[in-house]
């Protein structure tokens, strides 16, 4: 990615401690693999001109954690890391067509294992922006992770708006199936180009509902919120833990992918297996929005 002209950086664990990023890094502690977060930077627009920020989630395998999922299908978990794939395939993209615009691509890279020093329910973890959450369920982690990557991306870049990838829930499946992307937006006018760049690409997404009633489910005794909100709607409450990260003044999207990062069949696009849903449509955002 280096030689392509992107910058490179790796933080390891003891920088993301001394950040506060206890979410995430609760996340990765009973994993023999250390938790890291990835910055890649593309400098193609304006010198001094702030970037748009794309976060992915890594989680490069999840057992669940000591809430651990059924044995069933837990093969397929390599796919966890499909959020923080998609953004390093944007952000290599950009390189090789020169894109004429600055983007910072950050991605949470954690392991989520059931080990002796693993996560347990009832943790409480504090997250970089300060906020305290409450651990029902470990297999909900990507929500963590994602937490204090978002709010590391708009305290150091001061981004112009985000867009986060994230594998984050079944139940994003459940509602929209293997053919379409959740998409949760705080601002209309980022979302609709968003739409519109997924669409003129044949990437399938649909806009989902937020509102601050469902912001009661994640309600806690002991902390300013828990990491889960229940079964039903359980893709927007997720989005709702989000947006508790994002200041109200930047322009942000949620991208659950869960459906869409990876199938057991063939599509027009891919292949069965890992699909790289959002590169084209991300790459067309950006030159259509971004770029002079």
């Amino acid at each position: 990615m280096q030689e392509l002209g992107l910058d490179v950086e790796i933080l390891e664990e003891d920088a993301l401690a001394k950040l506060g990023m206890g979410a995430l890094l609760g996340v990765g502690q009973g994993s023999e693999s250390p938790s890291k977060v990835v910055v890649m930077q593309w400098h193609g627009g304006p010198k001094g001109e702030a970037p748009f920020a794309l976060i992915g989630k890594g989680v490069v395998f999840d057992t669940g954690g000591i809430s651990i999922k059924p044995a069933a299908g837990m093969e397929d978990m390599t796919m966890d890391m499909g959020g923080a794939a998609v953004v390093a395939g944007v952000m290599r993209a950009l390189a090789l067509r020169g894109a004429k615009a600055n983007v910072v691509g950050l991605v949470g890279l954690v392991e989520n294992m059931p080990d002796g020093r693993a996560q347990r329910p009832g943790d409480v973890v504090k997250s970089m922006k300060g906020d305290t959450i409450e651990v029902i369920n470990t297999d909900a982690e990507g929500r963590l992770v994602l937490a204090d990557v978002l709010w590391y991306a708009q305290e150091r870049f001061k981004p112009t708006g985000m867009i986060d990838l994230a594998t984050l829930t079944g139940a994003i499946v459940v509602a929209l199936g293997h053919e379409n992307t959740g998409v949760f937006a705080n601002d209309d006018g980022l979302c609709n180009a968003f739409l519109a760049a997924a669409k003129a690409e044949g990437e399938g997404a649909w806009r989902m509902p937020m509102g601050e009633a469902y912001d009661a489910k994640l309600k806690s005794r002991i902390a300013d919120m828990m990491n889960v909100g229940g079964r039903d709607g359980g893709a927007i409450t997720a989005a709702q833990f989000l947006a508790r990260f994002v200041r109200p003044d930047v322009p942000w999207l949620h991208l659950d992918i869960a459906g869409t990062a990876s199938t057991k069949s063939d599509t027009a696009l891919a292949p069965k297996g890992a699909t790289g849903w959002g590169v084209m449509a991300l790459d067309r955002l950006i030159r259509d929005r971004f770029e002079a």
